[in-house]
């Protein structure tokens, strides 16, 4: 292709181009390179994140320049040529692309391996395509690359979904811990780049190239600012599928008391009275190391931090608060909350001036938008309404 015969429009866009390709690379030089993390001091990114990320970051760069190269030298797209790279897109794209969500779910480690199978069949179709292409292998090749697009996007609700619930039992702040938001931006692109694959349309392509731009800010942004969350041990006896790793002989451990029973409905009986009398002692453990010390207002307790300091076993905490009806996070927002009230109503005894925020900060809440989403949940009331209410 000569340089004169290039549009106006072609140098822009071409332009733009260039612009995509080379900001993933410099995002990607930055997350294998650089130490520090410039985005968030004092955060700490899983390692995984930050391998999968820069690798998704520099496949996107390589398909920049194999794509610039093609559209130099040949431009054929109904060439062996053409066919290869769409092939190599898919695969390295959406390998990475998969590794990098799959790694910002902590709660445990899930395997890309099924993406690499579920590829497979879409290179033998293209292989198929390729020595005998004809308009139905054409359509075939494409709904399946949009079906398996949309099955991994319902894949990834549901497992984003799991994680949430993981968050909830686990840790009692969850700022910069959630990651539907910038999930669902990136599902949307993936949705997107098979637009890309099949779209001719100029405007399509302009809109795509910009967007990845988005995304890749989005993504480094994200990556930086999402703190690596420390492995849950696995429950007693069980392989728990949340487990990332570490040694669960290191959290204390309470057994149940252990007694033969003369049949099964007696020793069923007396298990259950065992274990009422265990989460019993639990809710006075609770009491006593958690509510009457304010060890609620520490920031980040997570629900092995509660365990240990109350001198019990993670499993059977995690119990206590599923026979309650509620998750770790509720309870100890339920204190946060109380925590406020208390403070709201001896300042406006004094007739204190105080603010809400502030309030919010000394019970412990990090997110003035998180103290007020629970406190609704809570009291089903605002903030500003209920302080309103008791002041009148």
């Amino acid at each position: 292709m000569l340089i004169e015969h290039i549009s106006t429009e072609g140098i822009l866009f071409f332009i733009l181009y260039g612009i995509s390709g080379v900001v993933p690379l410099l995002a990607a030089l930055y997350l294998l390179l650089r130490q520090g993390n410039v985005f968030a001091q004092g955060v700490t990114p899983p390692v995984r994140l930050r391998r999968w990320t820069a690798s998704f970051f520099a496949v996107s760069t390589l398909a920049h320049v194999w794509w610039l190269l093609f559209y130099i030298y040949s431009g054929d797209q109904q060439s062996v040529a053409y066919l290869v790279l769409v092939m190599l897109d898919c695969i390295l794209l959406f390998t990475t692309f998969v590794g990098m969500l799959l790694a910002m779910l902590q709660d445990r480690h899930r395997p890309v391996w099924p993406a690499l199978v579920a590829i497979i069949p879409f290179v033998a179709l293209g292989g198929a395509f390729t020595v005998n292409p004809n308009e139905l292998m054409e359509q075939i090749v494409s709904m399946y690359l949009l079906l398996l697009s949309l099955f991994f996007t319902g894949y990834m609700v549901f497992a984003i979904r799991q994680y949430e619930r993981w968050l909830n039992d686990n840790y009692a702040d969850l700022e910069n811990k959630k990651v539907w938001l910038c999930q669902a931006v990136a599902l949307g692109c993936m949705l997107l780049f098979v637009l890309y694959v099949l779209a001719t349309d100029m405007l399509i392509l302009w809109l795509i190239h910009v967007i990845e731009l988005v995304l890749v800010g989005l993504m480094l942004w994200r990556v930086e600012t999402l703190p690596r969350l420390t492995p849950v041990p696995s429950p007693i006896g069980e392989e728990s599928e949340y487990t990332q790793g570490g040694d669960s002989a290191a959290e204390p451990s309470t057994s149940l008391p252990h007694r033969e029973g003369q049949g099964g409905e007696s020793a069923e009986s007396e298990s259950s009275s065992y274990l009422y009398i265990d989460l019993a002692q639990i809710e006075r453990l609770l009491k006593e190391h958690c509510v009457n010390t304010q060890l609620y207002l520490q920031h980040d307790l997570t629900l092995q931090q509660l365990a240990h300091a109350i001198g019990t076993n993670r499993s059977y905490l995690s119990q206590y608060f599923s026979r309650q009806g509620i998750t770790y996070n509720t309870y100890i927002n339920n204190l946060r909350i109380n925590h406020f009230i208390d403070l709201y109503q001896k300042a406006a005894s004094t007739s204190q001036t105080v603010g809400a925020k502030q309030l919010a900060y000394e019970s412990g809440f990090r997110s003035y938008s998180t103290f007020s989403r629970a406190f609704m949940q809570r009291t089903g009331q605002s903030v500003t309404a209920w302080m309103r209410d008791t002041g009148e």
